[in-house]
């Protein structure tokens, strides 16, 4: 039986709401797992797993919306179960993958803040940001890398978009009396739906690779902490969107 839209819906809300729920909770888990770990409680192979359990939940999620997005794409490029300050930061249904990248900067940049007074003091030795030096160069290449990628789906992206102007959804619309529906613009809206899912299965594609490549820079602390501060601000984006939107009057 062929689900309805409003069947859709609720499994679409569904299966966020659930992914925040996850989030929550792994935040949960590497908070007290990175405690224990400064205690000396929690080994890095141990770190190592949790982490790798995080991984295959999100490559779980990303195949559910890849499953969802090839019937009603349209719904995972401005999702309403997302805040309205969530939609308009969105890249391709998502974060950019660059933003991993960025965010590792940040982390290094607010760790440096705290400590250059002591770094030039010289009580401090090593690498300002917690980063080795055969970890620096390897996060930037990652980064060059990651942005040629985002741009060349952008690119694809943008092209997209123009052809809802374009032939022959733009002949289907001026040579009909209404806008009404029929088969061949059901098809063409298919066919245009099916390529944007497409782009959208890469962009979750790169978002994951992206991530996998970081975290086998990082040391297993390391990347607890940044998978950990990530989350943090996902989290507190869509509670600060809730509120905005609150306030401005949308539910």
């Amino acid at each position: 039986m062929a689900t309805t839209p409003t069947s859709d819906n609720r499994k679409e809300t569904c299966i966020y709401g659930q992914w925040i729920d996850l989030q929550h909770k792994e935040l949960s888990q590497l908070n007290h797992a990175i405690a224990l770990h400064t205690k000396g409680f929690t080994t890095d192979a141990e770190l190592s797993q949790l982490i790798q359990e995080i991984m295959n939940n999100f490559l779980d999620y990303a195949q559910k919306r890849c499953v969802m997005a090839r019937s009603d794409v349209s719904a995972y490029l401005s999702p309403t179960w997302c805040t309205s300050l969530q939609r308009s930061v969105l890249w391709i249904g998502g974060c950019r993958p660059s933003s991993f990248v960025r965010l590792i900067y940040a982390l290094c940049g607010l760790e440096i803040e705290s400590q250059l007074t002591e770094f030039l003091r010289g009580a401090r030795t090593g690498d300002l940001g917690g980063l080795s030096g055969w970890q620096i160069p390897m996060v930037d290449e990652l980064r060059g890398k990651t942005i040629r990628e985002e741009r060349k789906l952008s690119s694809r992206m943008a092209d997209l978009q123009e052809d809802v102007v374009d032939h022959p959804l733009a002949k289907i619309a001026l040579e009909s009396n209404r806008c009404g529906s029929s088969g061949d613009v059901e098809a063409a809206l298919d066919k245009h739906g099916e390529a944007m899912a497409e782009i959208l299965e890469e962009a979750d594609r790169l978002r994951l690779n992206t991530l996998k490549e970081l975290i086998s820079i990082l040391t297993p602390r390391q990347a607890a902490e940044f998978l950990s501060a990530g989350k943090k601000i996902s989290l507190c984006l869509r509670d600060w969107g809730r509120k905005r939107d609150l306030d401005h009057g949308r539910q």
